[in-house]
C-alpha cells in the first residue's frame, strides 16, 4: 500500500452508493486517504435522494459527476470496494478487494435511502480504521 492509501468505490451507475461512500471517506479520512469512485455503466447525474441523504449529515456531493470505470483507476488503487457491479471490475494482484452487498438506492425515496447511507457510513468508518488509523 502507498503512503496514502488510494481507495476506489465502484457501483453500476456511480450515482448513489459509490458516491455516498466516497463522500464519507473524504469527510472522515481527510488527507489520510485518496478517494475515487466510478461506475461500470455510469448514470447521467447523481441520484437526488443520495444527495439529499448526504446533505442531511452535512456532506455535499452535489458537485460529483458519475464517471466510467477505467482499468487505470483500478490499477492505481490500493483498495477497491465494489457494490453490485459484478465482474465488470478488473482484478489486479496485490490489491485489496471487498464487495459490499448494499441495496441500490436507485428509484427510492429519502426514507429508503437513509438506512443505506447509514450502513455505508459504518462500513467506511471500519475501512478507514483498518487502512489509515489516526
Amino acid at each position: 500500500m502507498t503512503t496514502v492509501p488510494e481507495v476506489l468505490f465502484v457501483c453500476v451507475h456511480n450515482a448513489g452508493r459509490s458516491q455516498m461512500a466516497a463522500g464519507f471517506l473524504r469527510h472522515h479520512g481527510g488527507d489520510r486517504v485518496l478517494v475515487r469512485s466510478a461506475g461500470s455503466a455510469p448514470a447521467e447525474t447523481i441520484n437526488p435522494a443520495a444527495v439529499e441523504a448526504m446533505a442531511e449529515v452535512g456532506i455535499d456531493i452535489t458537485a460529483e459527476v458519475p464517471t466510467k470505470l477505467l482499468t487505470e483507476d483500478v490499477a492505481a488503487s490500493d483498495v477497491v470496494i465494489t457494490m453490485g457491479c459484478g465482474d465488470a471490475c478488473p482484478i489486479f494482484p496485490g490489491k485489496r478487494y471487498e464487495d459490499w452487498a448494499l441495496v441500490d438506492p436507485a428509484g427510492k425515496g429519502i426514507e429508503a435511502v437513509r438506512p443505506i447511507r447509514d450502513e455505508i457510513e459504518a462500513r467506511v468508518k471500519t475501512l478507514l480504521a483498518e487502512i489509515a488509523p489516526v
